[in-house]
C-alpha cells in the first residue's frame, strides 16, 4: 500500500465521538479497522495512527537512547496522551478529553490523510492553518524539501 489519501469531514457529537469516514476505512483492510492509537500532532491537531502504522514508529521511541536528555525530553513528549482507541460498535471514535483540548477541537473537525495516519483538525484551525500557505510559499517549501536530491520528483 502506498498510503493514505484524502480529506475528510466529520462532526464530534455531544460526547466527544466521530464516525471513521468510509473513504478512510475503505483504504484499510478490514482486519486493520478495529484498533487504532491517538495522538497528539507536531501542530495543534491529532494524529490517529493505524496500528500497522504505529508499532514500528513506538519500536523506534522506545529504543531511543533513555540515557540522552535529547532522546528521553522527545520520548516523553511524543508519548504524551498516546491511546489505544476503537470504534464502538456504530462505528465511531470516542476522543480522550485531554486530547481534545490540546487540539482545541469543538464540532466540525476535517480528518486529512498525511500518508501513514490521519492528523484530526479543528475545521476552522485547519482552515486558517492552510490559508495562510500561498502557492508561492509552497512551491518554496517543496523545493526545500523535495528539490535538487536524488529522490526529487518527475513531473
Amino acid at each position: 500500500m502506498t498510503g493514505f489519501l484524502g480529506e475528510f469531514e466529520a462532526t464530534l457529537d455531544a460526547k466527544g465521538r466521530f464516525l471513521l469516514p468510509a473513504g478512510f476505512k475503505k483504504q484499510l483492510p478490514e482486519e486493520e479497522t478495529q484498533r487504532f492509537v491517538i495522538n497528539r500532532g507536531f501542530e495543534k491537531c491529532l494524529a490517529l495512527y493505524p496500528m500497522r502504522t504505529w508499532e514500528p514508529l513506538f519500536a523506534r521511541i522506545a529504543g531511543l537512547n533513555e540515557f540522552d536528555p535529547k532522546q528521553r525530553e522527545f520520548r516523553r513528549a511524543f508519548l504524551n496522551g498516546a491511546t489505544f482507541v476503537e470504534p464502538d460498535t456504530a462505528g465511531r471514535i470516542l476522543l480522550p478529553p485531554s486530547l481534545k483540548v490540546y487540539a482545541d477541537l469543538q464540532k466540525d473537525i476535517v480528518l486529512m490523510a498525511t500518508g501513514d495516519k490521519l492528523e484530526i483538525w479543528d475545521s476552522n484551525k485547519y482552515k486558517q492553518f492552510f490559508d495562510s500557505i500561498s502557492s508561492d510559499a509552497l512551491s518554496d517549501l517543496g523545493n526545500q524539501v523535495l528539490g535538487g536530491g536524488s529522490d526529487q520528483l518527475k513531473s
